[in-house]
């Protein structure tokens, strides 16, 4: 994965710096260039996402979306993005949740259903999932204290010998 930084030095400088790193941890930093003033800051970027870019094909949406393009006065550029929904990715999270027996094991608890979800979309504490929750659009009744709400799954899981609610992932 790589990704484009920048930092603030002691001097004022901001270095833009683009980061590759891995699952295992270890990071290459490949440095761009030091801006002093917000119209370098922003060139620098820019030459950062490019090279970040190369050898990346554009996707060929066909002359139909060329011709619509042009009437945009997008101009070949990028696309603004109007809208997203997180709601996708939710259905079909809740859905392998549900299809790997965790609704069973969990005794169908929604608190702890939702909270499971979050964690999933963003690695967080079990206190800012709650947060998560709510930037996906749902605001259940009773989701003050998700300590509590893992307390009550882990004792019915515990109570119930948690490998026989789970199926086997194939």
């Amino acid at each position: 994965m790589a990704y484009v930084r920048t930092v603030k030095t002691a001097s004022g400088a901001r270095p833009v710096q683009i980061v590759h790193s891995s699952r295992r941890g270890s990071r290459d930093i490949e440095h761009i260039g030091s801006a002093h003033d917000d119209a370098a800051l922003e060139a620098l970027k820019a030459v950062a996402r490019q090279r970040l870019a190369v050898g990346q094909p554009e996707l060929d949406f066909g002359p139909d979306f060329v011709a619509l393009q042009a009437g945009s006065g997008a101009g070949g550029g990028p696309l603004a993005i109007t809208s997203s929904r997180m709601g996708y990715l939710w259905d079909a999270l809740g859905h392998a949740y549900q299809l790997l027996g965790f609704e069973e094991a969990a005794g169908g608890d929604e608190v702890f259903r939702l909270l499971v979800l979050a964690r999933i979309v963003e690695p967080t504490s079990k206190l800012d999932s709650l947060r998560v929750v709510e930037e996906a659009g749902f605001r259940p009744a009773g989701v003050r204290d998700p300590q509590a709400a893992s307390a009550r799954v882990r004792e019915r899981v515990l109570a119930a010998e948690v490998g026989r609610g789970v199926r086997p992932h194939r």
